[in-house]
């Protein structure tokens, strides 16, 4: 059994069918101001670290681009604007860069907007999570204040927002096919089933659109 983060930007992620010899391909997208986007990421990231036979690109989605009212610049052109983009652009460069650290740093930056109400856009808290994973701040910094990060976080949101109309997070992808999955709770021992049931769902019944329940227990 084994896993990696992989890139395969640009090309189609072709899903297999689980089998004893043959692993599962998806993405998911993020934007690590989204409380469930942690809940599906947290299980992604715990189900890898458990052993499971995936291979996953994860994908920056910006929820503050797709809430720019129109007529107004965009988070390509005034990043400034958007509290969450800085992390993103973060995440990123880490996922490309340092791709060993990414599942450290990735868990890191949803911990410190969920866990510890930490301001993303501060770039003293995303340098102090880049220290302690052992990611080179002043390296990805660099790329951010260069426009390059940018660049990479507005290709990809861009191109399945096109290809699989993505317009939220946490998305699935596999194939042709994408779903907004909510997940009600943090990754518990079991979040290898719930990842592998969220896939086949998506690729082995696409007949079902929607199933929400009325009401949360609380």
């Amino acid at each position: 059994m084994g896993w990696e983060i992989y890139h395969g930007w640009g090309q189609p992620f072709a899903h297999r069918k689980l089998t004893r010899l043959m692993s599962l391909s998806f993405a998911v997208t993020w934007d690590y101001r989204c409380p469930f986007a942690r809940n599906a990421h947290e299980h992604v990231l715990t189900g890898l670290a458990a052993g499971a036979d995936w291979r996953v690109a994860f994908l920056p989605f910006s929820l503050g681009q797709v809430h720019v009212e129109e007529g107004q610049p965009s988070v390509w052109e005034k990043p400034e604007q958007d509290n969450g983009i800085l992390a993103l652009q973060a995440g990123v460069v880490v996922r490309d860069e340092y791709p060993d650290r990414f599942p450290a740093v990735h868990r890191a930056l949803f911990a410190a907007r969920h866990d510890d109400a930490l301001k993303l856009d501060d770039p003293v808290v995303v340098g102090s999570v880049l220290r302690e994973h052992g990611v080179d701040e002043h390296a990805v910094f660099a790329l951010i204040y260069s426009g390059e990060a940018l660049s990479r976080v507005q290709s990809e949101h861009e191109q399945y927002a096109q290809s699989h109309t993505v317009w939220g997070v946490p998305t699935f992808i596999a194939g042709d096919q994408a779903v907004f999955v909510r997940l009600m709770h943090r990754a518990p021992a079991g979040a290898i089933r719930t990842v592998e049931r969220v896939v086949d769902l998506l690729t082995g019944w696409p007949e079902l659109n929607e199933f929400k329940h009325t009401s949360v227990p609380r």
